[in-house]
């Protein structure tokens, strides 16, 4: 059965590493389709949308949509890919490659997942001045005088909901007991946010997540404040399996995580929903290096592996993996961000050998 794939290349030097990695995977033969749905600046110029109805329109008659890293107007289209296909667990593994150039002394057994919430939180965005807040005349639990009176300024609403939190930490309690199947130790969940100072809305979140987990008696549950938790993400990677948590600490620490084991350029997403998901390769549109053909594609490499995964073609997806980690331990051709020289298709044509 064909397969069909939107791909969006994004902006700067991401197309430099999705164009080669759709290359590659052209050249597998299992009956992948790739479609280009015009969004950005090129939509824009020629219907005067930044996303019109014919790109959303192949983007719903695909099977998945593998999306570059954007900084420009094509993010319109990733703002549907989230909240229009409702997207809500954004999964961001951190694998140790040996041969990348981890800063760790020892980086050796890192193999985590962490799981954001996507939708909720911050990132719901809702803001504006403060003093539109006078007619509710809100006081918070630490400052006696109403908020709109603190002085000029702005305010920010973190939405934190009952649905949103137990879907997103199901999911991370199914995508533990799926991992258990192929790593050794038994399957852990860590949830982590900041409920000793936020306690209405971060301990929601805490809340429904220690009431999910008694229906999953078979998986570890810890929790931790997140300021914590990232002291001991750093000092002891080792010890975490999947990790859940609220949008804006997901953002956080997940690139954090990718420092842990390289950069960005190391670092895959896939973006789950219960009816779709899309998969972004997190390194970004590095505007620095653009033109220059020496982005690193591992990142785009392995979240195509989670997108196959997705597809029904786990085999391939594993012929792809071990590549990418036999180009690394032979360290004869690597990116400059991983101390080596090569160009960032010669990179790819590399793993196109080692399979």
């Amino acid at each position: 059965m064909i397969k069909t794939i939107a791909v969006i290349e994004g902006d700067d030097a991401a197309p430099e590493a999705m164009k080669p990695v759709v290359s590659l995977l052209e050249s597998l033969n299992i009956g992948l389709e790739f479609v280009y749905p015009e969004v950005g600046e090129i939509a824009e110029e020629k219907t005067g949308s930044v996303f019109p109805d014919e790109a959303k329109a192949i983007i719903d008659r695909a099977d998945t949509t593998f999306f570059g890293s954007t900084s420009g107007k094509s993010g319109a289209s990733l703002m549907y890919l989230r909240w229009g296909k409702e997207t809500y667990a954004n999964v961001r593994p951190c694998v140790y490659i040996p041969g990348c150039a981890s800063p760790l002394a020892n980086p050796e057994g890192i193999d985590f997942a962490i799981v954001r919430e996507n939708l909720e939180d911050l990132y719901v965005g809702v803001e504006g001045p403060l003093e539109d807040l006078a007619p509710l005349s809100l006081s918070g639990r630490n400052i006696r005088q109403p908020i709109h009176e603190l002085g000029k300024g702005r305010y920010a609403i973190k939405a934190i909901t009952e649905e949103g939190t137990e879907r997103v930490v199901r999911f991370s309690f199914e995508l533990a007991r799926k991992r258990a199947k192929t790593r050794e130790g038994s399957p852990k969940v860590t949830s982590t946010q900041k409920h000793n100072m936020l306690r209405q809305s971060d301990g929601l979140f805490l809340d429904i997540a220690t009431e999910v987990a008694k229906d999953y008696t078979d998986v570890e549950f810890e929790t931790y404040i997140v300021d914590d938790f990232a002291c001991r993400l750093i000092r002891e990677p080792q010890k975490y399996d999947v990790i859940v948590m609220p949008n804006l600490y997901g953002d956080i620490l997940s690139d954090a995580a990718g420092g842990l084991v390289g950069s960005l350029g190391l670092a895959a997403s896939g973006i789950y929903g219960d009816h779709y998901a899309y998969f972004e390769p997190a390194h970004g549109t590095a505007p620095d290096i653009a033109g220059q053909n020496i982005i690193n594609p591992t990142a785009a490499l392995l979240t195509s592996t989670m997108m196959l995964e997705y597809l029904g073609f786990s085999h391939e997806a594993e012929k792809i993996e071990k590549a990418v980690f036999r180009v690394f331990a032979e360290g004869a051709v690597l990116t400059p961000d991983q101390g080596g020289n090569a160009t960032t298709t010669e990179f790819i044509d590399a793993v196109g050998s080692a399979l």
